[in-house]
């Protein structure tokens, strides 16, 4: 009883500590709005009379446009805006001693209703919409208004122009041949473009909620064409969208008929005995799931044919789901359940646009607001950029997949747990994989955060050459290295295993360029010597058409 009483009363002081740091917050967010406020008011005195007037907030790039600043009456409603909206979100920085995952929702969903209340997502209060309806005579808001109509019958905003690109023709142009489908995959081999390559192919695996040809985009960023004129054999797996003849599928059949299935049929066309695997995001987990898998049943697969696992590889890959990123707000409990009755009111899965839609508010300024300004405002028609119309070409989710990968590992948590997760009864540890790993994490990544990613250092049984990218989950990835764009950090230290995230970046030496530079001579030592190409299929596994197939397109 008296420990009862004692854990009732730390309870107790633990809260009211939490409530009098969060009231102390909240007035000193109260103090320091109020004290810009009278600075902003100081400033405009000053301007009218030819003073200087700096910003009190520093303005982002929605307010860019010089109009914002050498017009006094919109420069002062811009900063009366950031001033407010930044004291909004610091206000809900109170109930983080108080309810951390209350904190983490009002903190943003206010942010959300901040950004939709900017001055420049209206007509009326954006200078620059004024002056294109002087300049044109209001014809930009005709054809925002008609590009407003055309998106509401498409049900998304469009970030590039109808048509911009064709799957097969500007995009997944690398040459291959469809070698093997299935109700669930198709697979690609790569046409190779060297005389000789690695004998040991290399397989793609994709997430299912993308289509695979974010690595295949055009020829100039093309990651697929990079490995393929590097003298590697490759095959990727592309996934059906899911209709109703997949809809009953779970995790394990995406794990055998996928993963699996591709293996051994890239085994028996190439000979090796031997594969390396590549993952991105959500097609990591799997692969780390079915690695783990193979590694627990490894007596009873000896004599079934498959070939072994000499190398994997991980892109932007969650480990501990502790952090998720912004997308926790969206990863409660009653969130999930409400998810899975619509997906079962929807037929049984997710519909894309509402995946896309969902990871778009994560980033709503550039991936919402920004076109609902220069669509529907400015009249303007978005530029063709390649990697917003592949986030556009969005596929439907399974809905039994997308439950069991929400419930078991971003609420359960249970990738971290040794047999935590149970696959047709058999516990998967990661801890089991011990072949070398290469994984990339991207240092502003929002989908997933690059400290839990590094996580699989530790996680994994074997050893793992960790990797942080610059920019983000899409642009961290896809960096060609003629394009000499951004860096990645890689810490040389011999344990770096066992180090934090905090100790493994401060120990990190930064390299200007692409990663891919580093991860091509990573893989050739775990491909074998140079040899002849293989054939492309042979009896067993004939080529059924030319890439990027048929499932890419639905």
């Amino acid at each position: 009883m008296t420990e009862y009483w004692q854990s009732a009363w730390e309870k107790t002081l633990e809260l009211a500590d939490g409530w009098m740091r969060g009231v102390a917050r909240s007035q000193e967010a109260t103090v320091t709005a109020a004290a810009r406020h009278l600075e902003l008011m100081a400033n405009s005195y000053a301007r009218l009379w030819g003073g200087d007037a700096p910003e009190v907030v520093p303005a982002d790039r929605r307010f860019a446009d010089e109009s914002w600043r050498e017009n006094p009456a919109f420069d002062v409603m811009k900063q009366i805006y950031l001033i407010t909206g930044q004291w909004l979100v610091d206000m809900t920085e109170g109930l983080e001693g108080l309810h951390p995952d209350l904190y983490k929702r009002a903190k943003f969903w206010t942010q959300q209703a901040v950004d939709a209340a900017s001055p420049s997502n209206l007509a009326l209060t954006n200078p620059e919409v004024l002056q294109e309806v002087v300049r044109t005579g209001g014809t930009n808001l005709v054809q925002g208004f008609r590009s407003l109509v055309a998106d509401l019958q498409e049900g998304r905003i469009s970030m590039v122009p109808h048509g911009a690109f064709e799957v097969g023709k500007d995009l997944a142009v690398t040459p291959g041949r469809v070698v093997y489908r299935n109700p669930l995959i198709e697979l690609i081999q790569y046409t190779p473009t060297t005389k000789r390559v690695r004998e040991v192919p290399i397989l793609a695996i994709p997430p299912w909620i993308n289509k695979y040809y974010v690595m295949d985009l055009r020829p100039e960023n093309s990651m697929f064409k990079y490995l393929v004129d590097a003298g590697f054999t490759l095959f990727t797996i592309s996934w059906k969208n899911p209709d109703e003849s997949v809809l009953d599928l779970e995790w394990a059949d995406y794990m055998e008929m996928g993963i699996v299935e591709a293996l051994r049929v890239v085994g028996a066309i190439t000979g090796s005995d031997r594969v390396n695997t590549v993952g991105y995001c959500l097609g990591g987990i799997i692969e780390q799931v079915t690695l783990a898998y193979l590694a627990a049943r490894e007596g009873e697969l000896a004599d079934q044919g498959l070939p072994a696992v000499s190398s994997a590889t991980f892109f932007t890959t969650h480990q501990d789901f502790t952090d998720v990123g912004d997308v926790d707000v969206f990863l409660s409990e009653p969130e999930v359940h409400l998810l899975e009755l619509l997906m079962d009111a929807s037929g049984g899965y997710l519909d894309g646009r509402n995946m896309a839609a969902t990871f778009n508010m994560l980033r709503a300024n550039d991936l919402l607001w920004h076109y609902v300004v220069h669509n529907y405002l400015l009249g303007q028609t978005p530029p063709a950029f390649d990697l917003l119309y592949w986030n556009s070409d969005g596929t439907r989710v399974p809905g039994k997949v997308h439950s069991f990968l929400l419930r078991e590992f971003f609420l359960a948590n249970k990738l971290k747990e040794p047999d935590g997760i149970q696959i047709r009864g058999v516990g998967i540890d990661p801890g089991r994989i011990t072949i070398p790993a290469y994984a990339v994490a991207g240092e502003s990544d929002h989908i997933v955060p690059w400290r839990g990613a590094s996580k699989i250092r530790q996680m994994m049984g074997g050893p793992v050459r960790f990797i942080l990218a610059e920019s983000g989950h899409i642009a961290g990835i896809i960096n060609h290295p003629a394009k000499k764009k951004r860096g990645y950090w890689v810490n040389p230290t011999r344990d770096a295993k066992k180090l934090d995230p905090e100790e493994w970046l401060a120990g990190a030496t930064k390299h200007q360029g692409s990663w891919w530079l580093d991860w091509v001579p990573w893989l050739k030592k775990y491909a074998g010597k140079l040899t002849e190409p293989p054939s492309m299929g042979n009896d067993a596994y004939p080529p059924l058409m030319a890439a990027p197939g048929t499932y890419v397109l639905e």
